[in-house]
């Protein structure tokens, strides 16, 4: 059982085909959880055409709500706990303001990863902004691939920072009961890295959670696509890993790093900041 169950899920709904990717992924960990699963749907109002005048919300968005509503209850179907709301807001800043404020009612909120070449329905630094902003975890979940299930083989990014730690404490839900976790030191301090990642798993085991460990030593550039190749080269199934705003200082490029994972993600990713 894990320490700190989870009790209560958030996903970001949208008329994008991502979403009901996360929906399925989201009612799997709330069934498998116990937890009550709370979906919010919230996009941005689309462009007004000329010589109409502007109406919020617009007949579309009214639309694609009541749509989106109906796909929820279908996906959560046998769930005994869940809840559906609409943002309904059409400005990026509100839009924003709203999803944050949702996910801190929350042990857990999923969200999709921004994709460059799809109509944007959301703000394109939504997950970023809800990572630094609603001081809970966030899983970001592609957008490609299928991931029926998370945290059977967990890779852990390491630097002994307070995010680090925190995306540790928030993950233990996901990955107690793992088949296997990875440990991979991030630690500019070569001398410290390998100290780290013992003590690391030294606190995983006390979970019951068997990890391996492996200090990286690469130079400051590349750390994020060293990583991402680690990821890819043990099979894991999610990523763990604190988030920095770009003031920060224990990784490297700092928030740079943060943001270059969100954009080149290959499998879930568990954030903390």
């Amino acid at each position: 059982m894990p320490s700190r169950p989870l009790k209560r899920l958030m996903v970001h709904l949208d008329q994008g085909e991502r979403s009901a990717v996360r929906l399925a992924l989201a009612a799997s960990l709330a069934y498998s959880h116990a937890a009550r699963l709370i979906g919010v749907f919230g996009q941005r109002a689309q462009p007004q055409r000329i010589g109409v005048v502007a109406n919020w919300p617009s007949p579309e968005y009214e639309e694609a709500a009541a749509d989106n509503r109906r796909a929820f209850a279908e996906a959560t179907e046998g769930l005994p706990d869940v809840e559906w709301h609409d943002v309904n807001r059409g400005s990026d800043a509100e839009l924003l303001r709203r999803i944050t404020d949702f996910a801190r009612y929350a042990d857990l909120a999923i969200l999709g990863q921004h994709d460059e070449s799809a109509r944007p329905l959301t703000p394109p630094d939504l997950a970023e902004e809800v990572v630094l902003g609603s001081g809970r975890p966030v899983l970001i979940v592609p957008y490609a691939g299928s991931f029926a299930e998370v945290g059977r083989r967990p890779l852990i990014a390491w630097n002994a920072s307070r995010e680090s730690a925190h995306a540790v404490g928030d993950a233990l839900p996901l990955i107690a009961g793992c088949v296997e976790a990875s440990v991979v030191s991030l630690d500019m301090r070569h001398e410290h890295a390998d100290a780290g990642c013992e003590r690391l798993a030294e606190h995983l085991a006390c979970h019951g959670i068997r990890a391996n460990t492996e200090a990286l030593v690469v130079e400051d550039v590349g750390v994020m696509d060293v990583l991402l190749s680690r990821v890819s080269d043990v099979g894991a199934d999610l990523l763990v890993m604190g988030a920095h705003a770009p003031t920060a200082v224990p990784f490297v490029s700092a928030g740079a790093g943060t943001r270059h994972i969100l954009r080149h993600m290959i499998v879930p990713v568990l954030m903390s900041n």
